[in-house]
């Protein structure tokens, strides 16, 4: 098979993917609306939130389940039959379209325990290990808040007044990321939602802030990273990739992928902060405790007993319930953030501990899943992935962050628990 005739092959098979993913919402299809939150405040916080199987079935999906299914199918069997079975971009793309058909059963089990079933299985466990007898997502959750514990939080956490309205933080980040996203049809648009839940959510080229929000500075910061340089920055150098245009899209792998770099790309930047890492470490205990046979009540009043407020509380807990119901297991979306940020700075690590400083760009080149980054080097170097068009400020000179893992490589081999011992007396 000629080279140009190859490619046709990828490219078309990779827009059928793009094309048949697209209708698929995880996030609107398992959202819980407001009337959920006011009924269940309108109880005293009491009374489990009104939330079953039927509620899901009064928001049916937007599309037509079945149809995405057979077109899935289709993709991986035309995948088999073109690419065969060790084919480098046939064995993404093959994962890709596995990955989607769980993705619709989880959808089709919302309200039920097999919903929750599926979500691990996607996306993981808090009891999930790094390595072979190594420490756990639980245990990272662990040691964040209790190092978050020890911050004076009048200092740290939240010391930023949020007097940004939304019309005016929409000029502002449109502004900065104007400044990094330059290529005419590969831009940034920062637009006003009355139609979102969050304050803030990604799409392919956009990010929506919530109507009659109010932002902070540092809020702003930690969006034009996250948000803007990492999620939709990898998604248009995905859509800009000449032949595996499957890039652009992400499968829950891949989103594991996706929030460790935005979290990483947070930290190395400055922009990250203790409350976020506190929100980030509530929530992976949550998934804990669910896993461990707690409810959203249990949930809730935990948080609360932790010094959150009520709203902080309803929203992370709902986080870890949507698309479940309060007594039937959490969605394990949320471990993403913390098991991505271990994945990415592992590889980073490793790739300058073995020179390959080449591979760090390429982690930025689509949506991808770390797992993936040997066979998406191969295709690199076959020259059917291009380098990333953007990257995020931070790492487009890669000296300091070399500088930066290289020490990293020694201080992991450190003995902490001997170093406190040592320095104990000149921090009390």
């Amino acid at each position: 098979m000629n080279q140009e005739k190859y490619c046709n092959i990828i490219r078309e098979l990779s827009n059928r993917i793009v094309v048949a993913q697209e209708p698929i919402r995880i996030l609107d299809a398992i959202k819980w609306d407001d009337r959920v939150q006011s009924a269940f405040f309108d109880s005293g916080c009491n009374r489990q939130p009104q939330v079953d199987a039927e509620y899901y079935r009064r928001i049916p999906l937007r599309f037509d389940i079945n149809s995405v299914r057979d077109a899935l199918h289709g993709i991986q069997q035309d995948t088999l039959k073109h690419l065969g079975f060790d084919n480098a971009a046939g064995s993404i793309m093959s994962r890709m379209c596995r990955e989607y058909l769980r993705v619709l059963d989880m959808l089709e089990a919302r309200g039920t325990p097999a919903f929750s079933e599926i979500s691990h299985e996607l996306y993981g466990r808090s009891s999930d290990v790094f390595h072979v007898g190594g420490s756990s997502l639980s245990d990272l959750g662990m040691l964040l808040d209790e190092s978050l514990r020890n911050l004076d939080e009048q200092m740290f956490l939240d010391r930023e007044v949020q007097e940004i309205p939304t019309r005016q933080a929409v000029r502002l980040l449109q502004q900065r990321l104007d400044r990094v996203f330059t290529v005419p049809n590969a831009r940034v648009r920062v637009i006003e939602s009355d139609g979102i839940v969050a304050d803030a959510a990604a799409g392919s080229d956009y990010i929506k802030l919530r109507k009659n929000a109010f932002f902070s500075e540092r809020d702003l910061h930690v969006l034009e990273a996250h948000e803007g340089w990492v999620h939709v920055g990898t998604g248009l150098n995905g859509r800009l990739q000449p032949v595996c245009t499957f890039l652009s899209k992400g499968t829950p792998s891949d989103t594991i992928t996706q929030e460790g770099l935005a979290i990483f790309i947070e930290v190395i930047s400055f922009n990250s902060h203790p409350a976020r890492l506190r929100r980030i470490a509530d929530r992976i205990r949550a998934i804990h405790l669910v896993e461990q046979g707690a409810t959203f009540l249990d949930v809730f009043a935990q948080l609360c007993a932790e010094g959150r407020s009520r709203e902080e509380a309803y929203a992370a807990a709902v986080r870890i319930f949507r698309g479940s119901t309060p007594e039937s297991g959490a969605f394990a979306k949320d471990l993403a953030y913390s098991k991505g940020f271990v994945m990415v700075y592992n590889f980073i690590r490793l790739a300058v501990r073995r020179g390959r400083l080449d591979r760090i760009h390429l982690l930025f080149c689509g949506k991808l899943a770390v797992e993936d980054m040997g066979v998406i080097g191969q295709l690199a170097d076959e020259g059917l992935i291009h380098d990333p068009v953007y990257l995020p400020p931070p790492v487009i000179d890669l000296n300091a962050l070399t500088a930066w893992m290289a020490y990293s490589n020694f201080l992991n081999r450190l003995d902490l628990v001997q170093i406190d011992n040592n320095f104990a007396p000149m921090l009390t």
